[in-house]
């Protein structure tokens, strides 16, 4: 017997080899308690990727996160530009009834224009000048400043008749161009609000230009443009056989109406300084 034992000692060992190898092995997803079973590459998160948080969220990694950039605002569109101004009708007239006069010879027009811009530019009513004795007295004042005219008087010594009695200051100029002329006019008067006076027939009579109408007003368009002139003839109602009747006081005249008797001075009429051209016996801003 004694033989066997270390037989059976010996199998006995070699049983327990056998059950040794046989156990099961233990699978990738399972781990013996207690112990953690690494993730296969494929499973593994990228690096960038946070762990996730107990509650199953991404956890911002602390201390390193920068904010945002703020986009710049959009800056608003500049407003459209307002339109031009448009010229309207525009119209002005210092005529007030009792203003005209007529002169009382057939010479004395220089004197009753002298006395029309007088009660123009008066707005009392109470010192109208129409007395014929004062008209032959400016009459000879304006002939006294005057030369080479004919015996008579010429814009130049109307001009300053029209200063030295307080009406003025007034000066004379001669325009090349008809609508260069009305527009200086217009433009005096509405400067100065006081009339201005037109040298008619080339040179051998006076008119006085009252008012105008006009699209745009002179002092915000300079490029206006005179669509009608208000006229005193102080030979009213006689006219002349040469160059028309004489309109009525305070008429309305258009530009080509006013034309046919406001041309151009002859030069031979009377000697100046001055180019010929349309004479204007103008009133000066600033007075």
């Amino acid at each position: 017997m004694s033989g066997a034992r270390p037989r059976l000692l010996a199998w006995l060992v070699a049983l327990a080899t056998c059950l040794g190898a046989c156990a099961p092995a233990v699978g990738i997803n399972e781990a013996p308690a207690g112990q953690a079973v690494p993730a296969s590459p494929a499973q593994q998160a990228p690096a960038s990727t946070a762990p996730p948080s107990a509650t199953g969220l991404a956890l911002e990694p602390q201390g390193t996160t920068a904010a945002a950039p703020t986009a710049a605002p959009t800056p608003a569109p500049p407003p459209a530009p307002a339109p031009p101004p448009v010229p309207q009708p525009y119209a002005l007239n210092l005529y007030q009834e009792g203003d005209f006069v007529p002169q009382y010879t057939f010479d004395w027009c220089v004197a009753a224009s002298i006395q029309m811009a007088h009660n123009l530019i008066d707005d009392t009513g109470g010192g109208t000048w129409a007395d014929s004795t004062q008209q032959g007295e400016l009459w000879e004042m304006a002939r006294a400043r005057s030369s080479n005219s004919y015996n008579g008087a010429n814009p130049f010594g109307w001009a300053q008749v029209l200063t030295e009695v307080g009406v003025g200051p007034y000066t004379v100029v001669s325009i090349a161009d008809y609508g260069a002329a009305l527009q200086t006019a217009a433009r005096a008067i509405a400067d100065t609000g006081r009339p201005v006076g037109l040298v008619m027939w080339s040179g051998r009579h006076a008119w006085v230009m009252s008012g105008f109408e006009s699209i745009g007003d002179p002092a915000r368009f300079p490029e206006f443009s005179v669509t009608g002139v208000r006229v005193q003839d102080p030979l009213y109602p006689h006219g002349s056989g040469q160059w028309g009747p004489s309109p009525e006081p305070n008429s309305l005249l258009t530009p080509e109406q006013l034309a046919t008797q406001f041309v151009v001075r002859e030069p031979r009429r009377w000697s100046s300084e001055l180019p010929a051209g349309y004479l204007l016996v103008l009133p000066v801003a600033g007075a």
